[in-house]
């Protein structure tokens, strides 16, 4: 946890997915504190059609490469928060040459009642995480 939704435009060949998804996920480690095995990742493409992204009148060019990166996670601070949006629109110019204009991020923060990893447990409430 945190569970990081990831939505593009379709046509990313795998190997750039895979790139996007690692890259993500270790600005996560580095910004969040988590493990590296606390990993939950899940990615929707769509067409031009079904996916319709502005720039609420900031002039941000957007181009094909888009990234909407939504983030479900515990009570983060402001710090770790921001430090995730430098992180990972740095990392992922540099390792997948994907322009910060290109990338959203939303974190909408849960509390430890809404999670369940199975078993049908909330396993932050009962203390096996």
């Amino acid at each position: 946890m945190p569970l990081m939704k990831f939505h593009i435009y379709g046509g990313w060949p795998k190997e750039e997915i895979t790139t996007l998804l690692d890259v993500a996920h270790d600005a996560m480690v580095r910004s969040f504190n988590v493990p590296v095995r606390d990993r939950y990742q899940v990615l929707n493409t769509y067409s031009s059609e079904t996916m319709l992204i502005q720039d609420t009148g900031l002039d941000i060019p957007r181009t094909d490469r888009f990234v909407l990166v939504e983030v479900v996670s515990r009570a983060r601070t402001t710090e770790q928060k921001q430090a995730f949006y430098f992180n990972l629109c740095e990392d992922l110019l540099e390792k997948c040459g994907i322009s910060s204009s290109d990338v959203m991020i939303s974190v909408v923060e849960s509390s430890d009642a809404d999670w369940s990893f199975g078993h049908g447990r909330a396993q932050f409430l009962t203390n096996e995480l």
